[in-house]
Order: structure tokens, then C-alpha cells, then sequence
């Protein structure tokens, strides 16, 4: 059965015409699920029963079962959602001052296979539908009776290798009928699908664009990041360019740092003669420990040197605040867990 979350409000227009419904029932229809966020159409009380009879019969609300929910001492809530094929999904709700974010899986797996994620190593499944993505945020906002402010796609799977969902997620969290959420409070964030980067620069949206660059070098970006031996970094930074030309906006590129490896002010440098008089910022990650990681986490002292040495250079640099270290926190390590335990 159709999962009527799949459809933003253009589509659903056109799915209300196919059941002899006048357009305007859609937008009834789609306030009801994203902005009410009701669990079944029963619920939709402005709508005739027969009308709820249809949609009864020719779709399905999507719905998560919390399988596994952990909080940290920071207030870090990491949720393992279950669903309705019996795969299980993780996402993240992070209080920082300016609001709540949800970082989103946009896959079940993933194929990438960067060395220092914990969702490498365990089997990618499939992609999600842009209903099950949106439904990580309203899961959350249901189950803590709160309102997200910001999204960011740095859970489980490359968004890129789901790129058509992925926007159409967008576009229904930004539609102001709906979620409502402003399209400048949703982060996408690619491992460097170089094809997709120049898709998302026509797209004409204002979402931010991170890259996972993580060193400037392609023979170390290699031996952490496989994607690099089919785009290499010259390539990246060509479409990275074609980006900001197109839209005029910043890239925020994540850099995490691991111990002797990525971390010296050789590596610095590299990096500030890659990225000199782009629009940019670079984003410092501590890198998080996960089972069977050969990297570890460079030293508070040294990712603050790296970062004054940037600043100083002109490269806007600042450091990510840890978040839910204590529960496991980076994306995959609840579910790679949950497998095990099923096995």
C-alpha cells in the first residue's frame, strides 16, 4: 500500500483527483499529517467518511515504533525506529541554544564505505522513501511534544545516492502548509557525489550543502573515503565551485580529525591552499571511536591549534561540539548493535 507521507502537496493534489476529490481536500489532507501530524485517518475530522474510506483503502500513514531509545547527561536523545518492513533506522535529537536539531538517516545502510563510520561494515539495505525521512522529525516532535527548528541529513546513508527522495523530503518539510520548516534550517550533507553536487546547484533551493572532505590530500581522502578513487578531489572542488557560482551561497566542509593522520599543520596548510577565496567554512569534527575504527580522535589541544591556524590563514574554521558521546551518538553504532543483538 502507498505511504501517503510520500507525496508533497503538488502530488497529493493529483492523487485526491484520481479518487474523484475536488484539489483543495489535499490541502486539508496534508495539514492534517504534517501539521497536525495525526497517526490515522480516522483522526482527520473535517474530512467525510467517505472520503476516509479511500484513503483507507489506497494508502498508508507511516508510523514509527520507538525500538530502542537512548539519552544522554548532554539531553542528546538517539532513537532506533522500526519500520514496517522490520529494518530499523537511527536519528538523533540535539539541543544546542538556537533550537533543536534532527540529524535524519536518508538510507537503510550505506554504500560508501567511509572507514571512520560506524554504518560501514553492516548491510546496506535500500533507500528511504521521502515519507519514512520525514517521519524520523515527526516521530520526534510526537514523542518529546516539541518543535524541531533544524534538520540535518548526516544520519545513516549517503542523501546523494537517494537524491530524488531526498529533495522531494525537502520539499514537503519546507512547504508552509505543512512541517513549515525554513529551507535555510535544513543541511544536506554528501560524502561527494560529484554528479548530484551540480544537480543540487540547479535545484534552486536554500538548504546549506556540507562536504565530507576530511583531508585535502587524495591519497590519504582515499584510504578514509573509497568515494574519492571514482571523484577525486580536483573534481569535487570543480563542482564545489560550480555550486557557490550558481547560488552564491557558503559550503560548509567537515574535516574530522583523527590522531596522526589528518591533524598536523602540514595538513593544515593543505587544506588552506585547497579552500583559499571560496565561500566557505570548515567545520572541525572530533572523530568519534567506533567498533573495529583503526582512527582515533585527535587531542582537544591540537584540534584548537588546527582551528586558530586556519583562522589565521582566512579560512573560517570552528570546532563541532560533542554531543551524546557517552550514548554512542554517530549514526550506525545503535543499529549495528541491534543487529547483532537480533543475530
Amino acid at each position: 500500500m502507498k505511504n501517503i507521507k510520500d507525496y508533497n502537496l503538488e502530488e497529493l493534489k493529483e492523487e485526491v483527483k484520481l479518487l474523484g476529490e475536488k484539489p483543495f481536500r489535499a490541502e486539508q489532507i496534508f495539514k492534517w499529517i504534517f501539521d497536525v501530524k495525526v497517526k490515522n485517518f480516522d483522526e482527520m475530522t473535517n474530512i467525510s467518511t467517505e472520503l476516509r474510506e479511500k484513503l483507507k483503502q489506497n494508502y498508508d500513514i507511516c508510523n514509527y515504533d520507538i525500538v530502542r531509545k537512548l539519552e544522554s547527561t548532554d539531553g542528546t536523545k538517539k532513537y532506533l525506529f522500526g519500520l514496517n518492513d522490520g529494518n530499523a533506522i537511527e536519528s538523533v535529537l540535539m539541543e544546542y541554544h538556537f533550537g533543536k536539531t534532527v540529524c535524519v538517516s536518508s538510507q537503510v545502510g550505506c554504500k560508501m564505505g567511509c572507514k571512520f563510520c560506524a554504518s560501514t561494515g553492516i548491510p546496506f539495505v535500500r533507500s528511504l522513501s521521502s515519507g519514512e525521512i520525514v517521519q524520523q522529525v515527526i516521530a520526534i516532535e510526537q514523542d518529546t511534544s516539541s518543535k524541531v527548528s533544524n534538520i540535518v541529513f548526516m544520519g545513516i546513508g549517503e542523501p546523494f545516492d537517494n537524491y530524488d527522495n531526498v529533495i522531494n523530503a525537502v520539499k514537503i518539510l519546507n512547504n508552509p502548509k505543512g512541517i513549515n520548516m525554513g529551507a535555510r534550517h535544513i543541511s544536506i550533507s554528501t560524502c561527494g557525489v560529484v554528479p548530484r553536487i551540480y544537480d543540487f546547484a540547479n535545484e534552486n533551493v536554500q538548504c546549506t550543502l556540507s562536504i565530507s572532505l576530511h583531508s585535502s590530500n587524495d591519497k590519504v581522502r582515499s584510504s578514509m573515503m573509497p568515494i574519492n578513487s571514482a571523484y577525486n578531489i580536483e573534481e569535487l572542488m570543480k563542482a564545489c565551485k560550480y555550486y557557490i557560482q550558481k547560488t552564491n551561497k557558503r559550503i560548509s566542509f567537515e574535516y574530522a580529525l583523527s590522531k596522526d593522520n589528518n591533524d598536523n599543520l602540514k595538513d593544515a596548510d593543505e587544506l588552506i591552499r585547497l579552500l583559499k577565496g571560496m565561500l566557505c567554512h570548515v567545520n572541525l569534527i572530533p572523530i568519534n571511536k567506533i567498533e573495529n575504527g583503526k582512527y582515533t580522535k585527535s587531542s582537544l589541544e591540537n584540534i584548537m591549534k588546527f582551528r586558530d591556524y586556519l583562522n589565521d590563514h582566512g579560512i573560517t574554521a570552528t570546532i563541532r561540539r560533542e554531543l551524546g558521546s557517552d550514548i554512542d551518538a554517530a549514526c550506525g553504532q545503535l543499529r549495528r548493535k541491534n543487529l547483532k543483538d537480533r543475530k
